[in-house]
Protein backbone atom coordinates (compact mmCIF):
# COMPACT_ATOMS: atom_id res chain seq x y z
CA UNK A 1 0.00 0.00 0.00
CA UNK A 2 2.37 2.63 -1.34
CA UNK A 3 2.93 5.77 0.64
CA UNK A 4 0.56 5.06 3.50
CA UNK A 5 3.27 4.83 6.16
CA UNK A 6 4.53 8.29 5.26
CA UNK A 7 1.01 9.68 5.40
CA UNK A 8 0.48 7.98 8.76
CA UNK A 9 3.47 9.88 10.11
CA UNK A 10 2.05 13.13 8.79
CA UNK A 11 -1.31 12.38 10.40
CA UNK A 12 0.41 11.85 13.75
CA UNK A 13 2.04 15.25 13.42
CA UNK A 14 -1.29 16.82 12.60
CA UNK A 15 -2.84 15.16 15.64
CA UNK A 16 -0.21 16.79 17.85
CA UNK A 17 -0.90 20.15 16.22
CA UNK A 18 -4.62 19.74 16.78
CA UNK A 19 -4.01 19.09 20.46
CA UNK A 20 -1.96 22.28 20.79
CA UNK A 21 -4.70 24.25 19.04
CA UNK A 22 -7.36 22.94 21.36
CA UNK A 23 -9.39 21.66 18.42
CA UNK A 24 -9.68 18.03 19.44
CA UNK A 25 -12.73 18.48 21.66
CA UNK A 26 -14.55 20.55 19.05
CA UNK A 27 -14.01 17.92 16.37
CA UNK A 28 -14.95 15.03 18.61
CA UNK A 29 -18.11 16.76 19.86
CA UNK A 30 -19.21 17.29 16.25
CA UNK A 31 -18.46 13.67 15.44
CA UNK A 32 -20.48 12.45 18.44
CA UNK A 33 -23.38 14.76 17.57
CA UNK A 34 -23.61 13.57 13.98
CA UNK A 35 -22.99 9.92 14.88
CA UNK A 36 -25.76 10.04 17.51
CA UNK A 37 -28.27 10.73 14.75
CA UNK A 38 -28.03 6.99 14.15
CA UNK A 39 -29.13 6.32 17.73
CA UNK A 40 -27.90 7.19 21.24
CA UNK A 41 -26.87 3.64 22.20
CA UNK A 42 -23.23 2.92 21.27
CA UNK A 43 -23.89 -0.83 21.44
CA UNK A 44 -26.21 -0.44 18.46
CA UNK A 45 -24.29 2.39 16.78
CA UNK A 46 -20.70 1.50 15.77
CA UNK A 47 -19.91 5.01 14.57
CA UNK A 48 -20.97 6.49 17.89
CA UNK A 49 -18.89 3.89 19.74
CA UNK A 50 -15.79 4.99 17.80
CA UNK A 51 -16.54 8.64 18.51
CA UNK A 52 -16.89 7.90 22.22
CA UNK A 53 -13.52 6.11 22.18
CA UNK A 54 -11.99 9.29 20.75
CA UNK A 55 -13.70 11.37 23.42
CA UNK A 56 -12.37 9.18 26.21
CA UNK A 57 -8.87 9.24 24.71
CA UNK A 58 -9.08 13.05 24.68
CA UNK A 59 -10.19 13.08 28.35
CA UNK A 60 -13.44 14.82 27.48
CA UNK A 61 -15.79 15.45 30.45
CA UNK A 62 -18.80 13.16 30.63
CA UNK A 63 -21.20 16.12 30.65
CA UNK A 64 -19.85 17.30 27.28
CA UNK A 65 -20.27 13.81 25.86
CA UNK A 66 -23.81 13.50 27.21
CA UNK A 67 -24.87 16.85 25.74
CA UNK A 68 -23.44 15.95 22.34
CA UNK A 69 -25.29 12.60 22.29
CA UNK A 70 -28.55 14.25 23.35
CA UNK A 71 -28.17 16.96 20.74
CA UNK A 72 -27.51 14.49 17.95
CA UNK A 73 -30.19 11.99 18.94
CA UNK A 74 -32.83 14.68 19.33
CA UNK A 75 -33.32 14.22 23.07
CA UNK A 76 -31.54 17.46 23.91
CA UNK A 77 -31.19 20.88 22.31
CA UNK A 78 -31.53 20.56 18.57
CA UNK A 79 -28.75 21.34 16.14
CA UNK A 80 -28.41 21.60 12.39
CA UNK A 81 -24.99 20.05 11.86
CA UNK A 82 -24.57 18.46 8.44
CA UNK A 83 -21.73 16.59 6.82
CA UNK A 84 -20.31 17.95 3.58
CA UNK A 85 -17.43 16.44 1.61
CA UNK A 86 -15.48 18.73 -0.71
CA UNK A 87 -13.41 17.40 -3.58
CA UNK A 88 -10.64 19.16 -5.40
CA UNK A 89 -7.08 19.29 -6.65
CA UNK A 90 -4.04 20.59 -4.85
CA UNK A 91 -0.61 21.62 -6.12
CA UNK A 92 0.72 19.21 -8.73
CA UNK A 93 -2.80 17.99 -9.47
CA UNK A 94 -3.00 15.68 -6.44
CA UNK A 95 -6.47 14.79 -5.23
CA UNK A 96 -7.67 16.34 -1.98
CA UNK A 97 -10.82 15.30 -0.14
CA UNK A 98 -12.07 17.47 2.73
CA UNK A 99 -14.57 16.15 5.29
CA UNK A 100 -16.50 18.86 7.12
CA UNK A 101 -19.30 19.19 9.67
CA UNK A 102 -21.05 22.53 9.69
CA UNK A 103 -24.09 24.48 10.78
CA UNK A 104 -23.52 27.05 8.03
CA UNK A 105 -23.04 25.58 4.56
CA UNK A 106 -22.36 28.92 2.86
CA UNK A 107 -19.56 29.78 5.30
CA UNK A 108 -17.91 26.40 4.88
CA UNK A 109 -18.11 26.43 1.09
CA UNK A 110 -16.54 29.89 1.03
CA UNK A 111 -13.75 28.91 3.44
CA UNK A 112 -12.84 25.69 1.61
CA UNK A 113 -12.95 27.34 -1.83
CA UNK A 114 -10.66 30.10 -0.54
CA UNK A 115 -8.22 27.53 0.83
CA UNK A 116 -7.97 25.73 -2.50
CA UNK A 117 -7.43 28.93 -4.50
CA UNK A 118 -4.99 30.45 -1.97
CA UNK A 119 -2.52 27.60 -2.46
CA UNK A 120 -2.84 26.97 -6.18
CA UNK A 121 -5.54 24.32 -6.02
CA UNK A 122 -9.03 24.05 -7.42
CA UNK A 123 -12.34 23.08 -5.84
CA UNK A 124 -13.82 20.32 -7.97
CA UNK A 125 -17.33 19.04 -8.59
CA UNK A 126 -19.01 16.17 -6.77
CA UNK A 127 -17.42 12.90 -7.84
CA UNK A 128 -14.31 14.50 -9.33
CA UNK A 129 -11.89 12.73 -6.96
CA UNK A 130 -14.02 10.78 -4.46
CA UNK A 131 -13.90 7.70 -6.70
CA UNK A 132 -10.18 7.46 -5.90
CA UNK A 133 -10.85 6.90 -2.18
CA UNK A 134 -12.32 4.03 -0.19
CA UNK A 135 -13.75 4.20 3.32
CA UNK A 136 -11.89 1.68 5.45
CA UNK A 137 -11.39 0.79 9.08
CA UNK A 138 -7.97 1.35 10.62
CA UNK A 139 -6.85 -0.04 13.97
CA UNK A 140 -3.51 0.81 15.55
CA UNK A 141 -2.19 -1.50 18.26
CA UNK A 142 0.93 -1.10 20.37
CA UNK A 143 3.59 -3.76 20.07
CA UNK A 144 2.93 -5.31 23.46
CA UNK A 145 0.98 -7.91 21.44
CA UNK A 146 2.79 -10.35 19.15
CA UNK A 147 2.31 -10.27 15.40
CA UNK A 148 1.45 -13.98 15.40
CA UNK A 149 -1.40 -13.47 17.87
CA UNK A 150 -2.75 -10.53 15.92
CA UNK A 151 -2.56 -12.41 12.63
CA UNK A 152 -4.75 -15.18 14.05
CA UNK A 153 -7.33 -12.58 15.08
CA UNK A 154 -7.12 -10.84 11.70
CA UNK A 155 -7.81 -14.10 9.88
CA UNK A 156 -10.65 -15.13 12.20
CA UNK A 157 -12.38 -11.73 12.14
CA UNK A 158 -12.19 -11.26 8.38
CA UNK A 159 -9.93 -8.20 8.46
CA UNK A 160 -8.12 -7.38 5.23
CA UNK A 161 -4.50 -6.91 6.30
CA UNK A 162 -1.99 -6.61 9.14
CA UNK A 163 0.93 -4.21 8.64
CA UNK A 164 4.02 -3.69 10.78
CA UNK A 165 4.43 0.09 10.97
CA UNK A 166 7.56 0.02 13.10
CA UNK A 167 6.22 1.64 16.27
CA UNK A 168 2.86 -0.15 16.11
CA UNK A 169 0.80 -2.69 14.18
CA UNK A 170 -1.94 -1.56 11.84
CA UNK A 171 -4.99 -3.68 11.05
CA UNK A 172 -6.97 -2.74 7.97
CA UNK A 173 -10.58 -3.78 7.48
CA UNK A 174 -13.63 -2.86 5.47
CA UNK A 175 -15.70 -0.13 7.09
CA UNK A 176 -18.61 -2.53 7.58
CA UNK A 177 -16.42 -5.11 9.36
CA UNK A 178 -14.57 -2.75 11.71
CA UNK A 179 -16.91 -3.38 14.65
CA UNK A 180 -16.49 -7.13 14.28
CA UNK A 181 -12.69 -6.83 14.26
CA UNK A 182 -12.77 -4.62 17.36
CA UNK A 183 -14.98 -7.10 19.19
CA UNK A 184 -12.57 -9.91 18.29
CA UNK A 185 -9.63 -7.93 19.65
CA UNK A 186 -11.43 -7.10 22.89
CA UNK A 187 -12.59 -10.69 23.38
CA UNK A 188 -8.92 -11.72 23.12
CA UNK A 189 -7.98 -9.13 25.78
CA UNK A 190 -6.05 -6.97 23.30
CA UNK A 191 -5.66 -3.46 24.72
CA UNK A 192 -4.03 -0.18 23.69
CA UNK A 193 -6.28 0.03 20.61
CA UNK A 194 -6.85 3.15 18.53
CA UNK A 195 -9.52 2.70 15.83
CA UNK A 196 -11.11 4.95 13.25
CA UNK A 197 -13.03 5.00 10.01
CA UNK A 198 -11.08 6.91 7.39
CA UNK A 199 -10.70 7.46 3.66
CA UNK A 200 -7.66 6.11 1.84
CA UNK A 201 -6.73 6.41 -1.81
CA UNK A 202 -6.54 3.20 -3.83
CA UNK A 203 -3.62 4.56 -5.86
CA UNK A 204 -1.18 7.33 -5.03
CA UNK A 205 0.70 10.01 -6.94
CA UNK A 206 4.42 10.34 -6.16
CA UNK A 207 5.55 13.92 -5.53
CA UNK A 208 8.95 15.45 -4.75
CA UNK A 209 10.16 17.36 -1.70
CA UNK A 210 9.15 20.79 -3.00
CA UNK A 211 5.69 19.67 -4.03
CA UNK A 212 5.25 17.80 -0.73
CA UNK A 213 5.75 21.04 1.18
CA UNK A 214 3.15 22.77 -0.98
CA UNK A 215 0.62 19.98 -0.55
CA UNK A 216 1.11 19.92 3.22
CA UNK A 217 0.73 23.69 3.34
CA UNK A 218 -2.73 23.58 1.79
CA UNK A 219 -3.74 20.59 3.93
CA UNK A 220 -2.56 22.24 7.14
CA UNK A 221 -4.45 25.40 6.20
CA UNK A 222 -7.58 23.34 5.55
CA UNK A 223 -7.15 21.60 8.89
CA UNK A 224 -7.13 24.98 10.66
CA UNK A 225 -10.65 25.76 9.41
CA UNK A 226 -13.21 25.41 12.18
CA UNK A 227 -15.60 23.23 10.17
CA UNK A 228 -13.01 20.79 8.83
CA UNK A 229 -12.86 17.35 10.43
CA UNK A 230 -10.36 15.50 8.21
CA UNK A 231 -8.30 16.16 5.09
CA UNK A 232 -7.19 13.35 2.77
CA UNK A 233 -4.92 13.18 -0.26
CA UNK A 234 -3.62 10.62 -2.73
CA UNK A 235 -0.17 12.23 -2.66
CA UNK A 236 2.74 9.90 -1.97
CA UNK A 237 5.46 11.77 -0.10
CA UNK A 238 9.17 11.00 -0.60
CA UNK A 239 10.85 8.49 1.72
CA UNK A 240 13.32 11.13 2.87
CA UNK A 241 10.69 13.84 3.37
CA UNK A 242 11.23 15.59 6.68
CA UNK A 243 8.32 17.25 8.42
CA UNK A 244 8.91 20.71 9.76
CA UNK A 245 7.54 21.18 13.24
Amino acid sequence: MAGHSKWANIKHRKARQDASRGKVWTKVIREITVAAKGGPDPDDNPRLRLALDKANAANMPKDNIKRAIEKGSGTGETGALEEIIFEGYGPGGVAILVETMTDNRNRTVSDVRHAFSKFGGNLGTDGSVSYLFNKIGIIHISKVTSEEELMDIVLESGADDLVDEGEYFEIISSSSNLSNVLESLKSNSIENINAELTLRAETSVAIDQEMSEKVLKIMDFMDELDDVQEVHTNAEFPDNFELKE
